[in-house]
């Protein structure tokens, strides 16, 4: 017999090692799901790495197995095999919790964002069978991770047959769970120790998939709608051109680097809205969401109706609610919802009433494609100009136009040339061969994408001012948003989610209406922010009125 060996408790003739050699056996299966359990972002990469942290659910799920072991003598094969598939749902979930966070800067939803996956995989240009490469993979490392898991889960099993470490093991889980217990007792953190529990994520998506399943018991949470009992006096019969600027965060403000790489091309925008007879005063508000998600953004300025809570959105859809657009129709201003980057029905679109509905179908688009999203920025305004805005406005209805823009939509390639020719756009040798061939072959990369980003964003500022210099309606009101900040691996860590409103008017008595909400002048947002999204509906609703004194309030 092995020295310091220890008799089987049932039969007194297998021998057992000594504690040294218990513990190593013991020890390194119960490390290796420890690592699993304890995954933390290498940021702002895809990669992973185990935290040197405690997992405090892998410890519970010891002390459980510990116990069953004592009432029933072993673990079957049916327990070890559920063991080891629970553990991979655990990792695969803590994986995508903390990858999502790192590259988007918000908490992921499995039920919205799962069925844009496909999407997010072609904006990247990748083949179909680069996809189905990429989900074999995926699949093997979930495979392999499985049966790590259940080696490790059978080893510790085995171990724990040996009757003399239970009691310890016991005693060193209810410390545990005591001190997990105690967290925040007297304003202590006895948690500092312990990996983030992985549970609380799973119960946050269950509580999204029960909102978007049965949105009947979350009505409540809507908040109310602006009264919209005001007039639009205030803007003359102007035209207004509402554009959700993509991924267009106060981070290009207040990051140094990409404020400065920004500046000259804020410089030449202000410019030529001076050259076009044009002001513009700049706020900052607090988006509905954060790297994406933009549709919360559009529905809570067009609506007045606060987006952030889940399942809010589509509780919104189910109502009658009022909308900016349908306030405008009731005026008498033709509303079109200019839309390039919708590539399939939009259902959901008829809520907002819209007398028209675009999108990359049938906007007109007879250029060449641009990757994933096909149509540039620019020609998307060339068009819109061409078939909405053209006729002198004397001769029409005024126009309500809302846009989203594309170009700044991760991963922000390939971005197609500016061109000055603005006729040109409207043909189908919009760009030439060689400058989408040019635009193709830029390097694509979601690890370092702070300057595509900064490019993107200059792009926009070209265009913007071009048009409104020399092409726009002379007495158009333009109202450029950030939807939301873009994506965290270029907002940074932590990063609010806040967004620049500039609003772009030849009118001076409407600019100074919006001065007196806070509003400063310029294209450089004072901080902090005015207010959330859905509070500069009512702001607008004001302002759009003019007379003196009008307000709007709220009304459910």
């Amino acid at each position: 017999m092995i020295a310091g060996a220890r008799h089987s408790p049932r039969t007194g003739a297998v021998p057992w090692p000594g504690w040294t050699r218990w513990l190593l056996r013991f020890g390194l299966p119960f490390a290796m799901l420890n690592a699993m359990f304890t995954l933390e972002n290498i940021w702002p990469t895809l990669w992973a790495r185990p935290g040197l942290r405690l997992s405090f659910e892998l410890c519970m799920a010891t002390l459980a197995l510990t116990a069953w072991l004592a009432a029933r003598g072993a673990a079957s094969a049916r327990m070890l095999r559920a063991l080891a598939a629970l553990t991979t749902f655990w990792v695969v979930t803590r994986y995508v919790e903390v990858t999502a966070s790192a590259v988007f800067g918000r908490e992921i939803n499995l039920y919205w964002d799962g069925r844009h996956l496909f999407d997010v995989l072609r904006m990247g240009n990748a083949a179909e069978w680069q996809i189905a490469l990429g989900a074999a993979i995926i699949l093997a490392v979930v495979w392999l991770a499985y049966r790590v898991a259940h080696h490790c889960w059978a080893a510790m099993a085995r171990e724990l047959a040996w009757h003399r470490p239970r009691p310890a093991i016991g005693v060193f889980g209810a410390l545990l769970l005591g001190i997990f217990a105690m967290h925040g007792m007297g304003g202590r953190d006895t948690r500092w120790f312990f990996s983030m529990p992985v549970a609380p994520i799973i119960a946050r998506q269950a509580e999204l998939l029960a909102g978007q399943l049965w949105p009947g018991s979350i009505a409540s949470r809507l908040s109310p709608s602006p009264a919209f009992d005001t007039h639009l006096g205030g803007l003359g019969g102007a035209d207004v051109l509402l554009i959700f600027a993509e991924s267009y965060g106060v981070t290009t403000l207040d990051a140094p680097d990409q404020a400065a790489r920004l500046a000259s091309h804020r410089a030449r925008l202000a410019e030529a809205l001076r050259a076009g007879g044009r002001q513009v005063v700049s706020g900052r508000v607090r988006s509905p969401t954060y790297g994406g998600a933009s549709w919360l953004a559009h529905a809570e300025l067009l609506s007045g109706v606060d987006m952030q809570k889940p399942g809010n959105y589509e509780l919104l859809l189910a109502t009658e609610r009022p909308t900016l657009v349908r306030h405008f129709k009731a005026h008498g201003y033709r509303t079109v919802s200019w839309m390039p980057g919708l590539q399939r029905p939009w259902p959901e679109g008829s809520f907002y009433a819209f007398d028209r509905y675009v999108d990359a179908t049938n906007m007109g688009y007879r250029g060449p494609d641009f990757g994933h999203w096909r149509i540039p920025d620019q020609a998307s305004v060339a068009l819109v100009q061409a078939q909405e805005l053209a006729a002198s406005p004397a001769t029409r209805a005024p126009r309500l136009i809302v846009f989203p823009t594309l170009a700044s939509h991760a991963p922000f390639r390939p971005l197609a040339p500016y061109v000055p020719d603005w006729d040109r756009l409207l043909r189908a040798d919009a760009y030439a061969q060689d400058q989408v061939a040019h635009a193709v072959a830029e390097p694509l990369s979601w690890l370092e994408p702070v300057p595509a980003y900064l490019d993107s964003l200059a792009y926009t500022f070209e265009w913007l001012g071009d048009y409104l210099s020399g092409h726009a309606p002379p007495n158009m009101l333009t109202i450029v948003i950030g939807d939301h900040q873009p994506m965290a691996s270029v907002s940074g860590r932590d990063a609010s989610w806040d967004v620049p409103v500039h609003i772009i008017s030849a009118d001076p008595q409407l600019l100074q209406r919006l001065e007196a909400a806070g509003f400063t002048p310029g294209l450089l947002p004072m901080q902090p922010s005015l207010m959330s999204m859905h509070g500069l509906t009512s702001v607008l609703l004001s302002a759009f009125d003019g007379r003196s004194g009008s307000r709007s309030g709220a009304a459910e």
